[in-house]
């Protein structure tokens, strides 16, 4: 849209040209209904987007990536702040932008000129973060990726940034408690990436872009930890009845903690029984088996000297003869 144009045979998208007042804005086609209330009222849906960038230097407005609720009137463009419709302070409701500033308004509460800010229904940064922490510059040239998630269960909102050839960072450079669910309700949004170059001629280049949605399940959502929001939704707090209230709640109490004290009682007695039992019979010494013909203690055998009774015999004439 605007003066976005194809490049380099594809391989770019150069969302503003080399010129003042130029905006452009790169989005998708249809919209994404990112809480489907239509099929379950509690079923949520996160969401992730990548895309890999880079600012031309100049004073101009930077890029954002935004989402506008479908009945948001976001085709016009505007040749400053980001190319976003000037009708944003009057009816931006629903809209959410995370920018890439590379100039400072002090109206708008810019701390800087290098900075990244999440803005919800107005350009004033909800949340703001110096990218000059992080050693980077977002209007230098430099080819950068950021990465922008959004979990549904704990409600956290959650930006990336850091060089080309850096890997994904651990730690967000922004991050940002937010229901969208209460945001969005039922819309259906349109995403896409705006920028606007301003009073200078900087150029907004977009290599790379995906945008995935996946859904939560209800029983994984997670309730805000804040006890102040305990009770925020329309529930009664649960009343402790006295003894004087006379309910059958207070009469069934003492009879669940008898009949657990006597369940517990019998397994701690069973368990004692059996271990006293398996203790007995493995201490129990079991009498040696020994053969008949092998006796249990040695033999002492005698011996003695034996002397050999010879008898002389004589012989006669007569024997002789």
């Amino acid at each position: 849209m605007g003066d976005a144009r194809v490049v380099d045979g594809g391989s770019v998208v150069e969302i503003t040209r080399s010129a003042r007042s130029s905006s452009g804005r790169v989005m998708y086609r249809r919209p994404i209904r990112v809480f489907d209330g239509m099929r379950n009222p509690r079923e949520a849906m996160s969401f992730s987007t990548y895309f890999s960038f880079s600012i031309s230097p100049g004073n101009g407005d930077g890029l954002a990536f935004v989402f506008f609720p479908s009945n948001f009137r976001w085709e016009s463009l505007d040749g400053r702040s980001f190319g976003v419709p000037s009708g944003l302070d009057e009816g931006g409701k629903g809209v959410l932008i995370v920018e890439f500033d590379t100039s400072m308004d002090s109206e708008l509460g810019d701390p800087n000129g290098n900075h990244v800010g999440v803005d919800l229904g107005s350009l004033v940064s909800a949340r703001v973060t110096n990218v000059s922490e992080i050693n980077l510059v977002l209007n230098s040239g430099e080819k950068l990726q950021s990465w922008i998630d959004y979990d549904a269960g704990s409600k956290q909102l959650e930006v990336r940034l850091c060089r080309s050839n850096a890997k994904r960072p651990f730690d967000p450079l922004i991050s940002y408690p937010i229901n969208l669910m209460q945001v969005w309700k039922d819309e259906e949004v349109f995403v896409g990436i705006s920028s606007s170059s301003g009073n200078s001629s900087q150029v907004s280049s977009v290599y790379s872009w995906s945008f995935r949605v996946r859904r939560v399940p209800a029983w994984l959502h997670s309730e805000p930890l804040d006890p102040s929001h305990v009770y925020s939704r329309e529930t009664k707090p649960p009343i402790v009845q006295g003894k004087s209230g006379g309910s059958s709640s207070s009469s069934i109490c003492p009879l669940r903690i008898l009949s657990v004290l006597i369940f517990g009682t019998a397994c701690g007695a069973l368990v004692f029984f059996v271990f006293f039992m398996w203790a007995t019979f493995a201490n129990r010494r079991h009498p040696m088996v020994v053969p008949k013909e092998y006796p249990v203690h040695p033999v002492e055998f005698g011996y003695e000297k034996m002397k050999p009774a010879t008898e002389k015999v004589t012989t006669t004439a007569d024997d002789k003869k």
